[in-house]
């Protein structure tokens, strides 16, 4: 994998209008390097881990990220983890800095695995990730997860995949 590289997202089937229907072909298993790797980074608020405000967070960024001409659906992937059960993180991944907005890099390793079913089993999804990454002699930091569907269409799909990507 190339730094600062995602693995492809295909984009074209799209029966929804809404989000791609995803292929986890050459997502899981895989190894990623960032090296100062740019984002913006948004906060939202949670009420025991259920999102409050997303929508209107995600709109804003979204927005912001058009204006400055960073829209790219091939590349737009966004990781997103709970900091507590009230706040949750996403970085958003662009090219260059988004006026307006949190700018962050990452830079480091990670492991990805790609994982299907609802979204209230993150939790256990997060500690799979973590025994991956201790079986690989390694400790996961920070475990992400980008979410490649939202709810509407994972049920229009019947298929509900997130990847995990844990900084190592």
């Amino acid at each position: 994998m190339q730094t600062n590289a995602f693995p492809h997202h295909d984009v074209s089937d799209n029966e929804t209008g809404c989000c791609p229907r995803f292929n986890p072909k050459g997502w899981d298993n895989q190894h990623l390097h960032f090296e100062d790797k740019t984002f913006v980074r948004a906060t939202t608020r949670s009420a025991m881990h259920i999102p409050w405000n997303m929508g209107r967070v995600f709109t804003r960024v979204q927005e912001h990220i058009e204006d400055a001409g960073e829209a790219n659906p091939e590349t737009e992937i966004v990781l997103s983890r709970d900091i507590s059960a009230w706040e949750a993180e996403h970085y958003f991944a662009v090219t260059k800095d988004i006026e307006g907005e949190d700018m962050a890099t990452l830079s480091g390793n990670f492991i990805t695995r790609v994982f299907e079913g609802p979204y209230r089993k993150a939790k256990d999804y997060s500690h799979d990730m973590e025994v991956a990454a201790t079986a690989m002699g390694k400790t996961a930091k920070r475990v992400f997860f980008f979410y490649t569907t939202c709810p509407s269409c994972a049920k229009t799909y019947g298929e509900n995949y997130m990847v995990g990507v844990a900084e190592i």
